[in-house]
């Protein structure tokens, strides 16, 4: 099973992951990554850090442009990813395994999942 398959995502291209213990892997999708084109820095909040749904959390710079980067849930962070900060470009090489953004343990309803897309719908709505 891939990945996409468990994955949801939001119409400002941010994924959420569920890892099934109450935390959630958070990242830009493949195509965010793709029309980011090459990305140069990582700018991720600090652990502990609480954001509301929709609430920027991130920035991201390319060679193109700035972008900043939604919590597509209400949540705390309880992780960053450490190695994305150091070398951006793992989100091109790896948006999913190696190139996510923070895990975060939500602390909003369940239902602040109800608009979010499964994979195949996001790729659907992209076309």
């Amino acid at each position: 099973m891939s990945i996409t398959e468990k994955v949801l995502c939001t119409k400002s291209h941010e994924f959420l992951f569920d890892n099934d213990n109450g935390i959630y892997t958070v990242g830009l999708t493949d195509y965010a990554v793709e029309q980011l084109g090459d990305i140069v820095f990582l700018e991720l909040p600090e652990v502990g850090t609480e954001f509301g749904k929709g609430e920027t959390f991130a920035t991201v710079e390319s060679v193109k442009a700035a972008s900043e980067i939604y919590m597509p849930i209400s949540g705390k962070v309880v992780e960053i990813n450490e190695a994305a900060v150091d070398a951006p470009e793992l989100l091109n090489e790896d948006n999913w395994e190696k190139g996510w953004l923070v895990k975060i343990e939500a602390t909003g309803e369940n239902s602040e999942q109800d608009d979010l897309m499964e994979y195949e719908d996001y790729k659907e709505e992209l076309e």
